[in-house]
């Protein structure tokens, strides 16, 4: 048996008008039914064999018994006690031993047409009677009966049929007992009299298709009287812990949000990203040709997560583990190291291996099992092989909500086909996502070399820059392309015109030098002019100086000479 803990009876689970709900315990149900089944009616599980109708009733009275304390009895008319028992055993559940502790009653009533001699009106009062010793002896709050057809295989009176079903479903709500009751699909009918799915409160679906050789079980609720409920089909899982419904409508757009990044493992792209990478818990999309690098980037932001002491999964649909971690080796990336440290799972299978709902299925478990800080599904485009795209978006709509939900930052890849536009998904999932990074090829000079840009990036301002994506032995490089006239250049032919570049920049960087050499000396000679002027300047101001003196002495001499001469002559 599971390992369970026994958890006491909460108080009673009702919606919102007061409609008491009993939970079933079952992963997803009780999202998909606002609660679970109304308590203390009758609920009808109808479908075609090996959909799993009596699994569902028997982890239903389970799930009553380990986690919510409530007693139960399971009515079989197909499968003995000890067939029922080894069904289970092999999910985990140990039926025996809740039997021993008086918990569970599983009651096998053999009905054979040909060992039964009718006399009389044929009616269910026995049925009641030993049903209701059951319920009493437990004080049972759950019942199954599976399933009703054996009760009536044979009764060719329609009349007797439709009365004695609805009596059985009106002494089952007198009872108030939670009961489900499991039928067969009709041709075209819910079930095989068409009455059950009109006298039940809840009316649940299974179907088990195959749709080109992939095998998929699907449940819906039909109606649920008094209640809101999920109205989709959503998948049905039946792995090895028992039965698991993955309800898209429990997934609603109201997870949390945060500031916080989280690197993208390259130093260059992070600076493209606003400096800071991704957004922690966003969604990211990594597009492109065949050989573009959509691995080797994914590669680079689970390095950067194990290297921040965080955990990741990395789910490959086309490389083993070891491949993986051969291929990452040799541009640098050691991803056995994480696995040692136990930083990082593989989880590596063809996606051709199961249907859409076991790969959505594994990775909740991974999640759950794991608990991972970082995703990378790598890549998403392989699930064409096993759906088609609406149900593919379907599914990837239900992992990206649930990743976001939990928070987790999720990377995905996806081919880009030859002759398909760059900027599109081949599963049509961009619209879905945060960060959109594009990876493309350019042919020129006879190579093929790899740009990055970051189509877009929600929440963040980013660059609109390409550049060209290199794989090296240490690791990836993001180079600055060489943006020539109307193309971009890269690989040798970005080389060759920078060392033309180069080139023209020294020649013109020479004339430079020359001409500067040239103004020098120029300016040299002219310094030398200015000095000399500035001396000529400098003796003609003295000159002028001299002249003035010589022109007063000059003055001063004849005033004198005069005087002399009028004393000499005695004038007056």
């Amino acid at each position: 048996m599971r390992n369970k803990t026994t958890a006491p009876r909460s108080k009673p689970n009702r919606n919102s008008i007061g409609l008491e709900k009993c939970r079933t315990g079952i992963p997803g149900m009780d999202d998909l039914t606002d609660g679970g089944l109304p308590r203390g009616r009758p609920t009808l599980v109808c479908g075609g064999a090996g959909c799993g109708k009596t699994l569902l009733g028997m982890e239903f009275v389970i799930h009553g018994i380990t986690d919510f304390g409530e007693p139960g009895v399971f009515m079989s008319f197909e499968e003995t006690e000890e067939e029922l028992a080894q069904n289970m055993a092999s999910l985990g559940f140990d039926l025996p031993a809740l039997v021993r502790q008086k918990k569970l009653d599983i009651d096998y009533v053999r009905i054979e047409r040909s060992e039964i001699e009718e006399t009389g009106e044929y009616d269910l009062e026995g049925l009641f009677v030993r049903l209701g010793a059951l319920i009493d002896e437990l004080g049972a709050k759950r019942v199954v009966l599976d399933t009703i057809e054996a009760l009536f295989a044979g009764l060719p009176n329609e009349a007797i049929l439709r009365a004695e079903l609805r009596r059985l479903f009106r002494w089952l709500k007198d009872r108030g007992v939670t009961t489900i009751i499991t039928g067969e699909r009709g041709d075209n009918t819910l079930t095989r009299y068409g009455l059950e799915e009109y006298v039940s409160d809840c009316v649940i679906v299974l179907d088990h298709r195959v749709r080109e050789q992939i095998a998929t079980r699907r449940l819906r609720v039909v109606k649920y009287r008094g209640s809101k409920h999920g109205t989709n089909e959503c998948p049905v899982l039946i792995d090895e812990h028992g039965l698991c419904v993955l309800p898209i409508s429990s997934l609603r757009l109201d997870y949390p949000v945060t500031q916080k990044r989280v690197s993208s493992g390259i130093q260059p792209l992070d600076a493209m990203l606003g400096g800071k990478g991704y957004y922690w818990g966003s969604s990211i999309l990594v597009s492109g040709g065949a050989g573009s690098g959509k691995s080797s980037l994914a590669t680079a932001f689970v390095d950067g997560i194990c290297r921040e002491g965080l955990k990741c999964v990395y789910v490959s649909f086309e490389e083993s583990p070891d491949q993986v971690a051969r291929n990452m080796a040799s541009i640098g990336f050691d991803l056995n190291k994480w696995v040692k440290q136990g930083r990082l799972m593989f989880h590596s299978m063809r996606s051709t291996a199961s249907g859409l709902e076991m790969h959505l299925a594994n990775i909740v478990k991974m999640v759950q099992q794991f608990h991972p800080d970082g995703i990378v599904i790598d890549p998403v485009t392989n699930l064409i092989s096993v759906g088609k795209g609406e149900e593919i978006k379907e599914m990837l709509t239900r992992v990206i909500d649930y990743l976001k939900s939990k928070s987790i930052t999720s990377l995905f890849t996806s081919l880009t086909l030859a002759d398909s536009p760059a900027e599109q998904s081949e599963v049509g999932i961009s619209s879905l996502m945060d960060t959109w990074l594009l990876l493309r090829i350019i042919e020129s000079a006879n190579e093929r070399n790899r740009i990055l840009y970051v189509l877009k990036s929600r929440g963040m301002a980013h660059s609109n820059q390409m550049r060209e994506f290199l794989l090296t032995d240490n690791g990836i490089k993001l180079c600055n392309p060489y943006l020539g006239a109307g193309a971009v250049l890269t690989g040798s032919a970005r080389l060759v015109q920078e060392t033309k570049d180069r080139e023209q920049m020294l020649k013109e960087q020479q004339s430079v030098d020359h001409r500067c050499r040239e103004l020098a000396a120029e300016r040299l000679t002219l310094e030398a002019q200015m000095e000399a002027l500035k001396l000529r300047r400098i003796a003609l101001q003295e000159e002028s100086k001299l002249a003035e003196t010589d022109a007063q002495l000059h003055q001063e001499q004849t005033r004198q000479d005069q005087k002399q001469l009028s004393i000499s002559r005695k004038a007056d």
